[in-house]
């Protein structure tokens, strides 16, 4: 009796299986139509790059018919990036704002009634279910070829395992884990759909467990960008330089001397702006700053360079506060530094 029972439980759980299989595999296949849509929704995204292996290439999507892409923000956008849409157009492009804590920027083309993703404000997708993973991987698509697609399914809707410092990233929140190869080179940024093409992710960086040297395939829930992604196309929240703030005299404004740090070596139309040493006592000293600090934003304007830095520094004055956004190792810190 014991044996029969047995059985019957078995023949319930395969039959359970078995249709759980089907539906997945019924959904994996309505992905197909939808994913053509979505590849012309996303762009490939050329910038800085291009020694010691470091690939001069990512992905994004477009968020407005007016030209707006979300991508990953990293060193390829250290320049103003070219952007190739689906239909082969190239652009200039230009870096609206980005918001370092979300590894997200937004750049910007000039052109218009554009097919885009609309962003939206929950995350819809949960365990189990199918994704497609639209991307410039590898940059296989190096002409007007649609972007390279990959099919899987979110394996988890988890948080990273920041608090051991097991993934070196400034992100804090929940990720989408995918079984799909998903840290290409070239993929960060870009998007990750579901069965009917709706947005809901954005593939991260390339990002690997400190411990165990294993690669994690993730991407950032679509509803966690989507307020910032709002507040830049909005100009509610922008990193760009303010061209039109004049300069005051060198005695009156900020420089490396006042707020007592000393930069790196200066050999570069683009050095990055990074600290080498931290005065003792120094206003910087108080306000927490360290050796190898990078300086991302001052007072919300974004810091492309060091000679920007100085630049920027020059329009404050000494008597007012900094407002500095570092990042240190891969921790993205707010700090003031006051006078």
């Amino acid at each position: 009796m014991m044996n029969i029972q047995k059985l019957a439980v078995l023949v319930v759980a395969c039959a359970a299986m078995n249709l759980a299989a089907m539906n997945i595999t019924a959904a994996q296949d309505s992905l197909a139509p939808s994913s053509r849509d979505a590849q012309r929704r996303v762009a490939k995204v050329y910038g800085a790059g291009g020694l010691k292996g470091l690939e001069a290439y990512q992905s994004g999507f477009l968020v407005s018919p007016d030209g707006h892409i979300a991508t990953a923000w990293s060193y390829v956008l250290d320049v103003d990036p070219i952007v190739q849409l689906d239909d082969g157009r190239r652009f200039e492009s230009k870096i609206v704002g980005f918001e370092p804590a979300l590894e997200l920027a937004v750049l910007k083309i000039d052109a218009s009634d554009l097919p885009y993703f609309p962003v939206p404000a929950d995350t819809s997708v949960q365990w189990g279910d199918p994704v497609i993973a639209i991307s410039n991987l590898f940059n296989i698509a190096t002409g007007d070829e649609p972007a390279s697609v990959m099919q899987g399914s979110v394996a988890a809707v988890t948080q990273l395992d920041a608090r051991r410092g097991t993934f070196k990233t400034p992100y804090r929140g929940d990720v989408l884990i995918l079984d799909l190869i998903a840290n290409n080179p070239g993929a960060a940024g870009g998007a990750v759909v579901d069965a009917n093409g709706n947005l809901v992710g954005m593939l991260g960086k390339e990002l690997r467990d400190t411990a165990t040297g294993v690669w994690l395939n993730y991407a950032l829930p679509a509803s966690a960008l989507r307020a910032t992604i709002g507040d830049i196309i909005a100009g509610r929240k922008t990193t760009a330089p303010v061209e039109s703030t004049p300069m005051l005299p060198r005695n009156d404004s900020h420089n490396f001397t006042t707020m007592g740090v000393i930069m790196v070596p200066d050999v570069l139309e683009t050095t990055p702006a990074y600290i080498d040493e931290v005065m003792h006592a120094s206003a910087a000293d108080r306000a927490g700053m360290r050796p190898d600090d990078l300086i991302l934003l001052v007072d919300g304007q974004r810091i492309e360079s060091q000679r920007s830095f100085r630049r920027i520094l020059r329009t404050i004055d000494r008597r007012d506060n900094l407002n500095l956004t570092v990042q240190r190792n891969s921790e993205i810190l707010n700090l003031v530094l006051k006078p």
